[in-house]
């Protein structure tokens, strides 16, 4: 059975949405970044203070590399996870789903969230808008399905993609 991934921004609802379409698929839900935080014993803002971004992403990258070995799983990956080439190739094993949502709802939804290392000691508006400017095209070139999460009702973002891959 094909993995669903979900990539997208952080606070696209990328967790939330995989657990529901994993309990509607009948499928195991895998958050790559709570399985690095599992496996390092420590939180992500733990491993960027020590080992840097560059470090995180070597870790995500052996990560994804294992978990998309497997097969029938949901997911949620983390946001950066479409920066690195070799990432891209990996999610390409799977049916890829982008959850699109704006900057105000990533704002709301990351505010209370200290676990978010890029957002730590910056602007967060700014940063999440220089994110998407990296990101944004490379989220829509690597999707097999784009769908507005946004301040949609979970419930439907589940139904939408359940539809798509009915089809």
């Amino acid at each position: 059975m094909q993995n669903l991934i979900l990539i997208g921004p952080m606070g696209s609802g990328k967790t939330t949405v995989g657990k529901q379409l994993a309990k509607r698929t009948r499928m195991d839900f895998v958050d790559s970044d709570h399985m690095i935080e599992e496996r390092c014993g420590v939180s992500i803002s733990t491993i960027f203070d020590i080992e840097g971004e560059d470090g995180f992403r070597r870790r995500e990258t052996k990560m994804l590399s294992e978990l998309c070995e497997r097969s029938g799983i949901v997911l949620a990956t983390g946001g950066g996870a479409i920066t690195s080439e070799e990432n891209r190739i990996l999610l390409r094993k799977g049916f890829v789903v982008y959850l699109k949502t704006s900057i105000e709802t990533q704002l709301a939804r990351t505010q209370k969230n200290q676990n978010r290392p890029l957002l730590e000691n910056v602007d967060a508006e700014s940063k999440l808008r220089q994110l998407m400017t990296e990101r944004g095209e490379l989220y829509e070139q690597e999707a097999d399905l784009v769908v507005m999460s946004g301040d949609r009702i979970v419930s439907k973002v589940v139904d939408e993609i359940m539809e798509a891959l009915d089809r």
